[in-house]
């Protein structure tokens, strides 16, 4: 009899060499097995006739195998294969297919998925199908052990799942078909409930083994778009159990924050008073409200964790530089982390702008100083002179350590590693214990979508910045195509000319025979030569050494230069007030965020500014999509939001480093609602044993809540 933590090379059929191949999937265990779903189904219940088929619909054929064969035309391969059922012929064909000369014999079963197209001479055929060899005729003649009664009856005359291949297609649909069926039927009668009974019976949840029996092996009456769209009871079922378990973790582990000892700032009027003589100009109603939410934090004994939201050019830094006042102010010192050099410096120029007149001392620690430098700065950091320590991933290094860390900031939060920004939490004299816990404060740019905030930043409150601050007024956004780019640069010449400046940007440095997409380097030379002889061009671009970058950055911001050509390495951080103008050249091959994050560059100042989105040839539907958004919206959440839909979670952040837990069944696009369910069945599970719920119960999920979230989220660690 298996168990769910059996490891998987004991299932039957396994062993240690296949075990490795699955390991690479993130399957391990007989449960990471049982979790790994079928991405679609096929309904061969009453497979289709060849002779039934119509144009336009999707369709499964089981078929017989009559030819094949490789045809090379003058601009790629076309595989064709015909399969028959009696006298009812139908084509499949594959472009730049010729590895499958060798995959397909003459009579044997096949089944097939696609969309049925209609060619020219008004013939049915199947383009680019999928497909399953049902069975294979061995080289003796003798019918292959695959295709016997037991492999049969799971193949055809029932909705089969279909699961993605492994080890480069070794590990085929039908075998982990029926693999998992071995697993399934080994599986104990009695499997333990993760979720406790109340919390089944109130949702209508059905026991944990039948819904993995019913996702793996559906019954034949079920909805296949049920099935399709996970939405079946079985899908349910798991999907509301990972999310419950995740919750239960981020639910414990801000219960544990809550209960740590932390440093409750004094906010009396020298404090106030401190704020106020910072303040550049008049804070807006929503940086007053949150910094009354961060205020009321770090005056508590338990330590502040918190996530400030705002959307480019909310004021954040502003907030997080009164935030590092009230630490300063009582003795403390502040870190802020920030992803980039260039973000660090930027950061680093402003607080010595709106600080050191103050009186505040501010150290700017990155990877790119001399090491003499560095050694210097690390010791005004120990010794307690560095107030604020503004840096990149060189403050968590070993040698960094501070003499009384009261705050941590962490800009662009998504950039890091979840576990770096508790890596520099720790980074106080061994005194910890008298000092108690620092506060924490993650900033972040990207509008994120409720959702996502539940699961990435789940063990934070949240305050969001949703109001720009006075004398910005919105940005003008336009779609152009690429013919109309003299009437661009024209445009661009009279901002100029009217004392502004201009940022036009690329999607690559340098052209190659692969893309048509204009190049940084090629278009920087024509701007500079031929469109705007007359003007001072930088170009800028992440292949350029850190010290050439920001002489470069630096002269755009003191306005010696009119134009920045430039890659998407302004998209965070680069603050000029006097840019009015944005192209975005090829802005059908940029993503929605990154679209959003690169037009916040400018409308920094009081004159009117303009993003003008020049697209190239033919765009996509979810391009057009993303354009539409843009020209729609200045609203970062609208934009997020829609982003999520079209990207999804494991890429809204373009970075596997999010800490996006990989989810082994639910998609949080897809299951918001069951998400929402999870985080309040879990907060009310962790308020303790009631008539309901009984501490076993509870328990016994804390237990499971552990297993998964250690070994399949690779989170924090979580109570």
């Amino acid at each position: 009899m298996l168990e769910p933590s059996t490891p998987v090379q004991f299932v039957k059929g396994i062993g240690p060499r296949l075990a490795e191949v699955l390991d690479s999937k993130g399957i391990r265990t007989v449960d990471d097995l049982l979790h790994y779903l079928p991405f679609r189904y096929e309904d061969r219940v009453n497979p289709r006739g060849v002779a039934e088929l119509r144009p336009g619909e999707m369709a499964t054929v089981v078929a017989e195998v009559r030819n094949s064969g490789l045809f090379r035309t003058r601009r790629m391969p076309i595989f064709q294969m015909t399969a028959g059922q009696g006298r009812a012929r139908l084509r499949c064909i594959w472009f730049n297919a010729a590895y499958l000369q060798d995959k397909f014999k003459p009579g044997e079963l096949v089944a097939l998925y696609g969309k049925v197209e209609q060619d020219q001479r008004g013939e049915l055929q199947l383009v680019q199908p999928q497909f399953e060899i049902l069975g294979a005729p061995a080289e003796d003649g003798s019918t292959d052990a695959a295709t016997d009664k037991a492999a049969a009856s799971l193949e055809i005359g029932r909705i089969v799942p279909i699961y993605e291949s492994a080890g480069q297609g070794r590990l085929t649909p039908r075998w982990f078909r029926r693999i998992i069926r071995s697993a399934l039927d080994n599986l104990p009668a009695d499997l333990p409930e993760p979720i406790p009974s109340p919390v089944r019976k109130r949702l209508g949840l059905i026991p944990a083994r039948e819904a993995l029996w019913k996702v793996h092996w559906p019954d034949a009456g079920e909805s296949l778009k049920d099935l399709q769209e996970a939405r079946t009871p079985a899908h349910v079922r798991l999907i509301f159990e990972e999310l419950f378990l995740l919750e239960l973790g981020l639910e414990l582990k801000r219960r544990q924050q809550k209960a740590q000892t932390g440093i409750a700032f004094a906010l009396h009027d020298a404090v106030r008073a401190a704020i106020k003589k910072i303040l550049p100009f008049h804070p807006t109603a929503a940086q007053k409200r949150v910094l009354k939410e961060i205020a009321g934090d770090m005056e508590k004994i338990s330590p502040m964790r918190r996530l400030l939201q705002g959307d480019v050019g909310s004021g954040k830094t502003i907030v997080a530089f009164e935030a590092a006042i009230i630490a300063i102010e009582n003795g403390y010192q502040v870190a802020l982390m920030a992803p980039t050099e260039i973000l660090a410096q930027q950061h680093y120029f402003s607080a010595r702008r709106i600080l050191e007149n103050a009186g505040y001392r501010i150290v700017l620690l990155t990877g790119s100083l001399e090491e003499d430098r560095k050694r210097e700065i690390r010791r005004h950091i120990a010794q307690g002179n560095a107030q604020l320590v503004i840096g990149t991933h060189a403050l968590i290094e070993q040698k960094v350590e501070f003499a009384k860390l009261g705050l941590v900031v962490v800009d662009e939060q998504h950039r890091f590693g979840v576990l770096q920004r508790f890596k520099l939490m720790k980074k106080t004299s061994d005194e910890r214990e008298t000092i108690g816990e620092p506060d924490l404060l993650v900033m972040t740019a990207t509008p994120i979508p409720r959702t996502l905030a539940l699961t990435l930043y789940g063990d934070l409150d949240i305050s969001i910045l949703d109001e720009l601050p006075p004398g910005r007024t919105p940005i003008v956004t336009r779609r152009v195509g690429d013919e109309q780019s003299d009437k661009v640069w024209e445009f661009v010449g009279k901002q100029v000319a009217a004392g502004h400046q201009a940022y036009v940007v690329y999607p690559v440095i340098e052209e190659n025979e692969e893309t048509e997409l204009k190049a940084a380097l090629k278009m920087y030379k024509e701007l500079n030569s031929k469109i705007f002889p007359d003007l001072k061009v930088g170009l800028l671009h992440g292949r350029l050494d850190s010290d050439l970058k920001d002489t470069v950055m630096r002269m755009f911001q003191k306005g010696e230069l009119q134009i920045l050509v430039s890659t998407t390495v302004i998209e965070v951080g680069v603050d000029v007030p006097n840019a009015t103008v944005m192209v975005i050249e090829h802005a059908e091959r940029f993503g929605l965020a990154q679209l959003h994050q690169l037009r916040g560059r400018i409308g920094r100042g009081a004159a009117k500014s303009y993003c003008i989105l020049m697209t190239g040839g033919k765009v996509s539907e979810d391009g057009e999509r993303r354009l539409d958004a843009m020209v729609r919206t200045n609203d970062g959440f609208q934009i997020a939001e829609l982003d999520l839909e079209l990207r999804g979670p494991g890429e809204f952040f373009g970075t596997r480093q999010a800490g996006m837990p990989n989810f082994q069944v639910a998609n949080l696009i897809r299951d918001r609602q069951l998400l929402e369910a999870a985080k309040r069945e879990a907060a009310a599970v962790l308020a303790g044993p009631n008539r309901e719920i009984s501490q076993a119960e509870i328990d016994h999920a804390l237990r499971h809540m552990r297993t998964r979230w250690q070994r399949t989220y690779g989170l924090v660690e979580a109570g």
